[in-house]
């Protein structure tokens, strides 16, 4: 199914934006606390978070996906579960000219039949709402179906074992107390197939979804059947049957919001008591397949490379990207035991950013390290890594862009909520955009009539038969640029060649 992804106007947002807040105001309090995605104070941490600290001894995963979720929302349907609780009918008039207002392709007006419209602020709340009715059949009908017992009953072979070293102990044959001690610790406590015992857990992130089972596989199968079923009659959407899979938690891995969770298992990492540490516990784990596509962009027979696209910001703006794409990747996989791993891309981009300041300057990366090293003052001490300081006068403070001091251990406790994307602008026109915005000419400070000038080429700016410099060229010169900002007045003076030194 096409579906136009467009942006919105001014106008239409701003309408969206107050059908949105009046819409959140009412059912957020109505949604299920299994349900994160698009919702105040909630995102892709609070949902592994759950996962990590109540999913303990899952046996299989179920992976959820729906497929072309916000294309194929039913009007009808949506607007027949507004009306079950709103009854202002000019409400629900205008949601459904939304809904139904279509869209220009190449001149051509197309209908839209299903779905949400996509690009606004208005489709999160649309979806939640549409999704809350899975939310509450899986807490109504299936999650009460499959959990059953208070605890699993022990294992009789772990039990039987239990009772030979308690009866060597007494007879104090240390050597045999060791042996049986050793297989107690390769042997389950308590019966994993227990028939009375049932978990079922449930975690929703918009059209993404998961189920931890702790029961046999046969079971997972029926819950996948039973969801399907009610997406398809009475959801009318359909499971993406790739993307929904069911995975045996101790020796396979499930992918839910970019992470690898799996259930650990080592009989040979104990506590202080002596008792098995991690067997059951979730591990969250960031996929080398991630690792690998974010060095990607950096890296080229396997070696870094220099971006030469990027040579035409200022060393602050490049070095303050590229710790703000590191730094967004490291926030985002902050709950994985193995966040240490992205040391490899940290080593990478660090490598990609020494290599295009190299270029830039035209110096050595070694001159780059003497030039821009320094130590960083980090929560876990000082760390030694690359910092750009553009002093901006007195009485004002100096702008900073650095590199490194991002701490690669892993956080579980203090989840800083952080699901938007690292900030990746355009450097060079953002730059230029700022620079107007100040409103001060960079000649003579002054901030009146301000304008560009430009010349073609970096080149240009050693200027045949000069004998000194002028103050506009070493400033030009100095900042790499093609463009200074003026006022009209050393404007003028610059292209009747009067502007020799700063006014």
């Amino acid at each position: 199914m096409h579906f136009a992804l467009t942006v919105p106007s001014w106008s239409d947002k701003l309408l969206q934006e107050v059908i949105r807040s009046i819409l959140e105001a009412y059912y957020e309090p109505q949604f299920s606390s299994k349900s994160h995605g698009f919702r105040p104070g909630r995102g892709c941490h609070t949902a592994l978070d759950m996962i990590y600290s109540g999913w303990r001894g899952t046996t299989w995963f179920v992976e959820g996906d729906i497929s072309q979720c916000f294309d194929r929302l039913d009007h009808t349907f949506l607007l027949s579960t507004l009306a079950e609780k709103i009854h202002d009918q000019r409400f629900l008039r205008l949601i459904r000219g939304l809904l139904e207002a279509g869209y220009l392709e190449e001149w051509q007006y197309h209908a839209t039949l299903s779905g949400a419209p996509q690009g606004g602020v208005l489709s999160p709340i649309l979806a939640n709402i549409y999704l809350d009715k899975l939310d509450k059949f899986v807490e109504t009908e299936i999650l009460p179906k499959y959990n059953a017992g208070t605890r699993r009953a022990p294992n009789p072979e772990y039990m039987r074992v239990h009772r030979q070293m308690k009866y060597y102990e007494k007879q104090g044959n240390k050597e045999r107390v060791r042996q049986l001690r050793n297989q107690l610790q390769c042997l389950p406590s308590r019966n994993p197939e227990d028939p009375r015992f049932r978990r079922l857990r449930y975690v929703r992130y918009a059209d993404d979804w998961l189920l931890g089972l702790s029961g046999p596989k046969c079971e997972a199968e029926d819950i996948k059947q039973e969801i399907r079923d009610f997406l398809r009659d009475s959801l009318r959407l359909e499971l993406s049957e790739p993307k929904t899979l069911i995975t045996h938690a101790r020796t396979e891995t499930a992918r839910f919001l970019g992470y690898e969770i799996m259930v650990l298992n080592n009989d040979h990492k104990h506590d202080r008591r002596g008792h098995r540490s991690i067997n059951g516990q979730i591990g969250l784990k960031v996929p080398m397949k991630i690792i690998r596509e974010k060095c990607k962009p950096y890296l080229r027979n396997g070696k870094p490379i220099r971006r030469t696209e990027r040579t035409v910001n200022t060393a602050y703006s490049i070095m303050a990207q590229f710790q703000s794409e590191f730094r967004g990747i490291a926030e985002y996989y902050q709950l994985a035991f193995n966040r240490h791993q992205l040391s490899r891309l940290r080593h990478v981009m660090e490598q990609s950013l020494t290599k295009i300041l190299a270029r830039k300057y035209r110096i050595s990366v070694n001159e780059v390290y003497r030039r821009y090293r320094t130590v960083l003052q980090t929560e876990q001490g000082p760390r030694t890594g690359l910092q750009v300081t553009i002093e901006r006068g007195e009485g004002r403070k100096s702008l900073v862009a650095k590199w490194g001091g991002i701490s690669l251990a892993r956080r579980i406790r203090a989840v800083e909520l952080n699901d938007s994307p690292p900030v990746i602008w355009n450097s060079q026109r953002s730059e230029l955009i700022q620079r107007l915005l100040a409103n001060t000419c960079e000649l003579c400070e002054s901030h009146e009539n301000v304008e560009v000038h430009h010349i073609r080429h970096l080149k240009d700016l050693k200027g045949k038969g000069r004998k000194e410099q002028p103050e506009w060229v070493k400033n030009m010169a100095a900042r790499r640029r093609k463009t200074l900002i003026v006022c009209r007045r050393c404007h003028e003076d610059i292209h009747a060649g009067r502007k020799n030194t700063q006014a």
